[in-house]
Order: structure tokens, then sequence, then C-alpha cells
């Protein structure tokens, strides 16, 4: 009995054909929450508030060596 070589290739065009279907899952935290929503925002306002723009520190000048008399 001689091996077929049709089984091979009809399961390499199946799983060709399958894996071009896109797939649409969409995981279960990914479902919009108002409650998680409106916590995000107040957190987003608190943190934009405590990194408010700061006045750079001055440094002072910096001393330089005098040229030696001559």
């Amino acid at each position: 009995m001689k091996p077929s070589r049709a089984a091979p290739l009809a399961i390499a065009a199946f799983l060709g054909a399958v894996s071009a279907i896109p797939a649409y899952a969409v995981p279960p935290v990914a479902t919009p929450s108002p409650g998680y929503e409106a916590r995000l925002q107040e957190q987003r306002a608190a943190a934009a508030r405590a990194h408010a723009p700061v006045a750079p520190v001055k440094k002072p000048p910096r001393r330089t060596r005098r040229a030696p008399a001559s």
C-alpha cells in the first residue's frame, strides 16, 4: 500500500484557510466600566496636579581660577 500525499496537503490547506480568518475575541477586562473609568480620571487629574511644573533651581556661577599675575 503506497502512502498517500493527499492527506498532508489537505491538512495544510485546511490549516492555511483557518489561519486566514481574523479573530474577534476581546478579553473580559477590555469592556468599559464606568466606575473604573471615573477612578482613572480622578487618578490622572491628581497626578497632573502633583507634577505641576516647578521653577528651575538656579545654580550659583562656577568659580574660575584666576590667571597668575605676570
